[in-house]
Order: structure tokens, then C-alpha cells, then sequence
């Protein structure tokens, strides 16, 4: 991860053999880690099925919630671009049942263009 990534809090891509390593008990047979991003101690994982949000929780991170959405849940979702003064793009995904969207956002390193390509793709064919 960036210093510049770091310091603004956004996310960077991961090794996605090396997400599959830490992340291989959240997935069912057949499912595969399509992209995964870090938020300092946070993860999100777009997989062939599903989105996870591993959320680390308090000062020592022994706490951990495992958020999971079936791209079939989600109700629509938009990209925000970088701007000329903002070195981050921002992913906004409604999920059905909840009124605000879960906001990520993304590292001059991360092609938020590509995550919304999985996510479209994905939506379509969970349909």
C-alpha cells in the first residue's frame, strides 16, 4: 500500500494469491476471489458470487465481522471518478433493505472502473 494511500485511508489492491490464502475458509467450492482491495486493517473481496467485507474490529483486532452480500442483493451502485483535487474514487453500493449505501473508497492504484465491470457483470448473471 502506498504512503499517499496510507495517509488518506483508501483502499489498494492485494495479491490475489495471497487473499485466497487468508480468506480460503469464507469460501464455498467453486467460489473464487475475483479482486480484493485494503483498507488499512479492513478487506473487501469481490468473488465470483459475492462481496466480503472483512471489517477489523477495536485497538487489538481480535474482533472481526465478516459482511457478506450476494451480488444478487445489490440494487444499484455508482462510481464516483477521481477529481482533480481527490486522489481517491469512491464505490456506492445500495443492498436491498438498507436505505444508505456502503461507501469504499479507492487508491490512485485501484481501477475502480474494473470493480464496477466485476460488479455489472456479476449482477447480470445472478439475475
Amino acid at each position: 500500500m502506498g504512503i499517499v494511500n496510507t495517509l488518506t485511508g483508501s483502499n489498494s489492491a492485494i495479491d490475489l494469491n495471497q487473499a485466497t490464502q487468508d480468506f480460503q475458509r469464507l469460501l464455498a467450492p467453486g467460489e473464487k476471489i475475483m479482486n480484493a482491495y485494503k483498507l488499512m486493517r479492513d478487506t473487501i473481496l469481490f468473488t465470483n458470487g459475492r462481496m466480503i467485507f472483512v471489517d477489523v474490529k477495536g485497538l487489538t483486532g481480535s474482533e472481526v465481522d465478516y459482511i457478506s452480500f450476494p451480488y444478487r442483493s445489490i440494487v444499484k451502485f455508482a462510481v464516483e471518478s477521481k477529481g482533480s483535487f481527490d486522489l481517491n474514487a469512491t464505490l456506492k453500493i445500495w443492498v436491498a433493505g438498507d436505505d444508505k449505501p456502503m461507501e469504499e473508497k479507492f487508491g490512485t492504484d485501484s481501477d475502480v472502473y474494473q470493480i464496477q465491470a466485476i460488479i455489472a457483470a456479476n449482477i447480470i448473471s445472478a439475475r
